[in-house]
């Protein structure tokens, strides 16, 4: 009875991975902002093969890589993932439909710590938009 038990919870261990999940972020900026980060993080060949991205939806598929995790005929093991852009007001919220997350690898919270890198590296090399010039008393 403990044996069946045990491999009821091992198959569930196993299959837990597998179930898409869809994570979401609001960041107080414009979506086209963090869409210029989001392009960033998907643009590291490393980490990420982009199947299919639409500047004007602010949506991309994606593959993650894991070299960890290499098959018997060494190609390297990928798992397609979503994110959107959908825009609340003043702020962006960031949707990533991550197919894995486990011991070894999140990848919607890995994905998502590189966008809030990358928009901050962003954010911090853009000039300073001048003052604006005082009224002249009348």
């Amino acid at each position: 009875m403990k044996s069946v038990a045990f491999v009821a919870l091992l198959s569930l261990a196993l299959a837990l991975p597998s179930f898409g999940k869809t994570s979401k972020n609001t960041y107080p900026a414009s979506c086209g902002d963090l869409w210029v980060a989001v392009k960033d993080v998907l643009s590291n060949a490393e980490n990420y093969n982009v199947e299919e991205s639409n500047d004007t939806l602010m949506a991309a598929t994606y593959k993650v890589k894991h070299a960890a995790h290499v098959t018997v005929s060494g190609a390297v093991l990928q798992r397609a993932n979503h994110v959107a852009l959908v825009s609340k007001g003043a702020e962006c919220e960031m949707q990533v439909k991550s197919n894995y997350s486990g011991f070894e690898h999140d990848d919607s919270g890995d994905f998502r710590k590189r966008v809030e890198e990358s928009f901050a590296k962003l954010k911090a090399s853009k000039p300073a938009e001048p003052a604006k010039p005082a009224d002249a008393p009348k």
